[in-house]
C-alpha cells in the first residue's frame, strides 16, 4: 500500500484520480486551497467518506514516507505542498501521469479527445458499456447524473472489468501520453490552440488506436483525419452518408427525439448538438461490439452530467440554467440549442482566464451575436482569474464592447455580486437565466442563490 498525496484534490480531474487510487487499496492525501476558503465542501466530505484524509494546503500533509506527490496544470511551485515535497525529496508528478499509468493497465482502452463534448461523450460511452454489463472504469471530467447516488464524488465509474474510458485533454498536451484501443475525436475547433497544431496532435491520436478511430464527419476540422486510421467510422447529424447518422431531431419537454436506422429514441437532453454526442457514442461502442440499436436504447435512460446545460430549478416561472460553456463552439451549440424553446435568455458568461481571452474572447463574443435576439441580454463580469503571473492586458470590458458592435444587448459588471443583483432586478416570467463558464464551482452556487432570492 503506497502513501499517496494529491494537491488541489477538488478538481474535477484529480478528484477521480484520487478515488480510484484509495480504490485500489492506496493511503491516499489530498488538500484544496479552496477548502481552505470554506468552498467545495460538499466534495471534502465526499472525498473524507471514502477515506481519503484531507489536510489544509500547508505542507503539513507531507512527510518522508510519501511515495508521490500529484498535481494538476494550475498548481504553482509557490504552494506550500510543493516546497515541501521538494525539500523531502518526494517524486512530483502531473496528473496526466497517472492517469496514463491506469489507462495503459486495461485490456481495451477508450480515450475521447476533441474540443468541445468530451465530458458528455465519455459519459455516454461509459454508461453504454455500464449498462451493457462490461464493467469499466470510467474516468470523467464532469459529475455523471446517473451516478450521483454512489459513495465519493460521481466524476468515476468504480469497476474491475477489462474497459477503461478516459478524456484525452489535449490544451496541456496530456493526450500524447495515451495509447489507445479506440480513439475517439468528437470535434476539432478553436481553444487553447490553433487548428494547425490541434490537427497536428489529433492526427497522431487517431493514428495509433490500435482497434479503430471515431471521427465527426460534420466537422471540416476533422474530416481530414478521416484516412489516419484503417479503421475509421464517422458520425453526423448532417450526411447520411456516415457510418452512424441521425435525423429529424425534434425539441420536446426536456429532451430531444431523433430518428437512427429507421427508429426513433428519445434523448433526455436537448440540443441537436447532443444528438450528434449520441452518434459518437455510438460509433465507438459498436467498435467494441455492442450495435448502435442496442446504444441508443440505453442511451434513453441516461441523464447526462453535470454543468451542461443543467436546470438547477424553477420558480415563478423563471428557470435557471448552469452551463459549462467557455468556448466559441461550446457557447454556439449551447445557444443554439436554447433558442429552440420559447422565452427570453439573460446569459451570464463568465471570461476564464486572459491568454484565453485575448485567443478566442471576440469569436466567443460573435458565437453569442449569431443566437440571441433583441430581447436576450448577455452580462459578463471581470475575467476570472485563478492566480499565477499573467499579462492583463484585456477586460471583460472589451468583449462586452466587442459584442455590442454585433448588436448584442451586453453590459459589463466589475463584480459578480453587481451582476447577480441586476439579475434579480430584471428577471421576469418565462425568462431563462444561463449562467456560462468553466472551472468555477461558484458559478453553480450563484445559481442556487439566484433560485432562493427571486
Amino acid at each position: 500500500m503506497a502513501k499517496i498525496g494529491f494537491c488541489a484534490i477538488s478538481g474535477s480531474g484529480m478528484s477521480a484520480l484520487a478515488q480510484i487510487s484509495k480504490y485500489q487499496g492506496n493511503d491516499v492525501y489530498g488538500s484544496d486551497r479552496s477548502f481552505d476558503q470554506g468552498k467545495d465542501q460538499k466534495n471534502k466530505a465526499a472525498l473524507e467518506e471514502l477515506g481519503i484524509k484531507i489536510y489544509p494546503q500547508d505542507g503539513s500533509m507531507l512527510d518522508k514516507d510519501f511515495s508521490v506527490l500529484y498535481a494538476s496544470t494550475a498548481v504553482e511551485d509557490t504552494i506550500p505542498d510543493i516546497k515541501k515535497a521538494h525539500e523531502l525529496n518526494i517524486p512530483i508528478k502531473h496528473r496526466s501521469d497517472l492517469l496514463a499509468e491506469i489507462f495503459a493497465s486495461y485490456n481495451k482502452r477508450i480515450a475521447v479527445g476533441g474540443t468541445s463534448g468530451k465530458s458528455t461523450v465519455t459519459a455516454m460511452i461509459g454508461y453504454i458499456l455500464d449498462k451493457a454489463g462490461l464493467k469499466p472504469l470510467v474516468i470523467n471530467g464532469a459529475l455523471l447524473k446517473n451516478y450521483e447516488n454512489q459513495k465519493g464524488i460521481p466524476n468515476v465509474i468504480l469497476n474491475n472489468g477489462d474497459y477503461c474510458v478516459i478524456e484525452a485533454d489535449e490544451s496541456d498536451g496530456s493526450i500524447e501520453k495515451y495509447t489507445p484501443s479506440v480513439s475517439v475525436i468528437n470535434n476539432i475547433t478553436l481553444d487553447h490552440k490553433s487548428i494547425d497544431e490541434l490537427q497536428a496532435i489529433f492526427k497522431n491520436f487517431a493514428t495509433k488506436a490500435e482497434l479503430g478511430a471515431v471521427i465527426n464527419k460534420d466537422c471540416i476540422h476533422s474530416q481530414i483525419l478521416i484516412n489516419a486510421n484503417p479503421k475509421v467510422l464517422t458520425f453526423s447529424i448532417k450526411d447520411s452518408s456516415a457510418d452512424f447518422y441521425a435525423s429529424n431531431i425534434t425539441p420536446i419537454a426536456n429532451g430531444t427525439t431523433y430518428t437512427y436506422n429507421n427508429q426513433t429514441y428519445k434523448l433526455n437532453l436537448i440540443g441537436a448538438f447532443n444528438i450528434a454526442n449520441a452518434m459518437c457514442a455510438a460509433a465507438c461502442c459498436s467498435l467494441l461490439g455492442i450495435d448502435g440499436k442496442t446504444s441508443c436504447k440505453i442511451l434513453q435512460t441516461f441523464l447526462g452530467t453535470k454543468r451542461r446545460l443543467e436546470v438547477l430549478g424553477q420558480t415563478h416561472q423563471i428557470t435557471v440554467i448552469d452551463d459549462f460553456a467557455h468556448n466559441p463552439d461550446k457557447v454556439n451549440a449551447s445557444m443554439s440549442a436554447l433558442k429552440s424553446y420559447q422565452g427570453r435568455l439573460i446569459v451570464m458568461f463568465q471570461p476564464h482566464g486572459f491568454s484565453p481571452m485575448r485567443l478566442m474572447g471576440k469569436e466567443i463574443m460573435d458565437s453569442f451575436a449569431k443566437h440571441m435576439d433583441k430581447e436576450d441580454i448577455l452580462l459578463i463580469p471581470e475575467i476570472f482569474f485563478a492566480g499565477g503571473t499573467v499579462k492583463r492586458d484585456i477586460s471583460s470590458n472589451d468583449l462586452v464592447e466587442h459584442a455590442k458592435s454585433q448588436g448584442v444587448n451586453a453590459a459589463f459588471f466589475a463584480t459578480r455580486d453587481e451582476l447577480k443583483e441586476h439579475i434579480l432586478k430584471i428577471a421576469q416570467p418565462d425568462d431563462r437565466i444561463i449562467l456560462m463558464g468553466a472551472r468555477d464551482n461558484s458559478i453553480t452556487t450563484m445559481g442556487y442563490e439566484l433560485l432562493e432570492k427571486l
